[in-house]
């Protein structure tokens, strides 16, 4: 009896404790096959680490020409299965293998070298695609299929990275701006001219920067990178085909640049404000197309071009949207079939700038029922309307508003926003322009948001917000407002910070999110509220076992209950495969006990002893716990 009290509390001892840096976890790697419930099953994804920070990215290669390898006999380009991460371990700038090795063993996570500007370590995973494509063969499925693989590994990663050929790599970063829904991580996609193995490939910095950015920055949007900008994915098009500076985003300013640091433009990303967590829309209306109008063009093919069982129109017309003021044939086709219910949006032929109804030739259009487009691109525009038109809980009123709504930053309206308090705001922080405003915010505006939220002063937030400041912009320890709200406690600031676009995913510089400060504070309503918006737990599952346990053996039932609020499973064990329930039978804390019961948690889990609780309890004689213990069931063991 004695012997088996102590191995009972050699247990409990270990958890913790153990030796070395590295435990296995119970989550597991991401090969290929992703069960529906986003969880793998092989024990070796993510490895209990206490060193430096580390940002987790998922790499989806879904072919291009960044992956191709030259034949050595014609020195021809083609895509090679199952080559690309075997190759990318014998570039030690792409694989750090002594750590990795060290780290993961064989589990085939990659990690970069440490950088000297990021304090983040990247952590990689990288999923082939069974079957590489050449971009110009993808259609909507496999926009679909890429948008599922991510939710799939959402909560896994802190960041993501398609590898995509670039004929069409516009078009798959539109269509899933609007499919990735109330995105609150980075999705960057990526390709290159030549290939990432090729002596003289743009591949090997597109990659590498992107990876960077997924793991160390708060950009909540579907990006493109190339040559050395990152850019809002649906703003870009591809300019040229053999240049490594490939792509543009012509309306909009570029998000980050990458030189010798990265330079982020923060009050140029477009967070999303909806109160939901992240979720894909996976239904996409093939009944668009594109009609460009030319000089001479016949009513005829209009005509034919507007017949069901065509949907939306993208309707790419002169300038600044004109179309020949003559042409009533033209105006009347549209006009039937807009009455029809065809949506026809209308963009401008030009590179740059948009449509506006100013001119006769536009207002036209307007009154035959066609919809202004503003500044979109012509792959924004037609994923767009693939989107809206899939929204079948939408009237046709609601989809033609949509066209016209800036959902994830694809448009510019024609409407410009002024603040009469700009100037008195300038004054307050005694600058004198703008551009000293621009230069400085990304010092003052961190420190004036954490001052407002310990204040209570919503106000001030949002005085701050309309005057550029980045709301999830953190401070030198990494912390944002919201971090600091979620410490206070007051739940209607952290609810105006969500509304304002606060991205809960941010982590500190001690790897802490503003879930992680409402857990420790105990602030259920606030952790209901974050988790509603998105965030989930960050940490390794071996760690949350640890502080379950912990929980548990202490009788902590406020801890156990903000844990569960938080998404955790109560069943997770520790390191020593000990459980909450475990231990507070080992403890006999009655309390944690009766809640982790009340909460379905199995109370026939064996040790490693092949014990029950049950039987735990009779040894140690822990008459409280006892009590509330269920009888032994068919399947436990008997001694």
């Amino acid at each position: 009896m004695f012997q088996e009290m102590k191995d009972c509390e050699l247990e409990v001892t270990m958890a913790g404790n153990y030796p070395g840096t590295c435990v296995p976890t119970l989550e597991g790697k991401i090969n290929g096959s992703v069960p529906k419930n986003g969880r793998s099953k092989s024990p070796d994804l993510e490895l209990s680490y206490r060193g430096r920070p580390e940002g987790r990215v998922l790499v989806l290669y879904t072919g291009g020409t960044i992956g191709m390898i030259r034949n050595a006999t014609t020195n021809a380009l083609a895509p090679v299965p199952n080559q690309f991460v075997k190759t990318v371990k014998k570039y030690p700038h792409m694989y750090d293998s002594e750590f990795a090795t060290k780290r993961f063993g064989s589990s085939g996570l990659l990690a970069l070298p440490m950088t000297a500007t990021e304090s983040r370590r990247i952590i990689y995973d990288i999923r082939e695609y069974s079957q590489l494509l050449d971009s110009s063969n993808m259609t909507m499925n496999d926009w679909i299929k890429i948008a599922k693989d991510i939710k799939d590994s959402y909560e896994f990663f802190d960041g993501f990275v398609v590898l995509h050929g670039t004929d069409t790599l516009s078009y798959t970063a539109s269509a899933l701006s609007f499919m990735l829904e109330s995105l609150g991580k980075p999705v960057i996609i990526t390709g290159s001219q030549l290939p990432i193995f090729d002596t003289r490939s743009d591949g090997l910095q597109n990659f590498l920067a992107s990876l960077i950015i997924a793991g160390n920055y708060s950009i909540p949007e579907v990006c493109v990178f190339f040559g050395s900008a990152l850019m809002r994915g649906n703003r870009t098009s591809k300019v040229s085909a053999a240049s490594f500076e490939a792509f543009e985003s012509p309306n909009v300013p570029k998000l980050a640049t990458a030189g010798i640091k990265i330079q982020v433009d923060y009050q140029s990303i477009f967070r999303p404000c909806a109160m939901e967590k992240f979720h894909v829309h996976t239904t996409l209306n093939p009944n668009v197309g594109l009609l460009r109008i030319f000089p001479s063009i016949t009513v005829e093919l209009v005509r034919a071009f507007l017949q069901p069982p065509i949907e939306g129109v993208v309707l790419q017309t002169f300038g600044a949207g004109n179309i020949p003021i003559n042409r009533d044939d033209i105006v009347q086709e549209l006009r039937n079939a807009t009455s029809r219910g065809v949506i026809v949006l209308n963009i401008t032929q030009c590179c740059r700038d948009g449509v506006t109804p100013a001119y006769e030739p536009g207002t036209l259009l307007v009154d035959a029922g066609v919809t202004v487009g503003y500044d979109m691109t012509p792959e924004a525009a037609l994923t767009k309307l693939s989107y809206v038109l899939s929204k079948t809980e939408w009237d046709i009123d609601k989809k033609r508003k949509m066209m016209e709504t800036n959902l994830r930053g694809e448009l510019t309206t024609c409407e410009r926003v002024t603040f009469q308090d700009r100037q008195l705001f300038l004054d307050c922080l005694r600058l004198s322009t703008e551009t000293e405003l621009n230069r400085l915010g990304p010092i003052i505006f961190p420190a004036m948001l954490i001052e407002a939220v310990i204040a209570k002063d919503a106000e001030k937030l949002e005085l701050l917000r309309r005057n550029s400041a980045d709301i999830s912009q953190p401070s030198p320890d990494g912390r944002t407002a919201l971090h600091i709200a979620c410490n206070v406690g007051d739940i209607d600031i952290v609810r105006k910070l969500l509304e304002m676009g606060a991205n809960v995913h941010m982590k500190d510089l001690m790897n802490r999110t503003p879930l992680t400060e409402a857990i420790e504070n105990h602030y259920d309503e606030i952790i209901k509220l974050l988790v509603q918006c998105g965030a989930h737990l960050h940490e390794d599952p071996l760690r949350i076992g640890e502080k379950l346990c912990s929980a548990g053996a202490n009788g902590d039932v406020k801890t156990l209950l903000s844990l569960e609020c938080a998404g955790a499973n109560l069943n997770q064990a520790n390191a020593s495969g000990l459980t909450a329930l475990q231990q507070a039978v080992i403890h006999d804390k009655p309390k944690a006990l009766k809640f982790l019961l009340d909460h379905h948690v199995d109370s026939n889990v064996l040790n490693k002893r092949g014990l029950t609780p049950r039987q735990i309890a009779e040894r140690l004689d822990c008459q409280e716990v006892l009590k509330l213990l269920p009888p032994y069931t068919t399947n436990s063991l008997e001694t």
